[in-house]
């Protein structure tokens, strides 16, 4: 520490910058609020299960059906 000179801090420069509008910021925000409703979090689980379930049939159709060629090319070629 001195005593003839002591330390004090420079001021806080003033660090400004200017907000702009802008409409597609603005829009998207707005579209992004418009989706958050009351009960939207329920809805779009829901939505994401009816997906999973279909994905799920589909998967299962698939492999039952490549089970039934195996039995059938198996059957008749042995």
């Amino acid at each position: 520490m001195s005593v003839l000179f002591p330390k004090v801090n420079k001021p806080r420069e003033w660090d400004y910058r200017p907000i702009y509008f802008d409409e597609e910021k603005e829009a998207r925000k707005d579209k992004k609020l418009a989706r958050l409703h009351h009960g939207s979090f329920r809805e779009e689980h829901e939505k994401n299960m009816t997906e999973f379930r279909k994905k799920k049939q589909s998967r299962l159709v698939f492999w039952l059906v490549l089970l039934g060629l195996l039995v059938f090319t198996f059957y008749f070629l042995l």
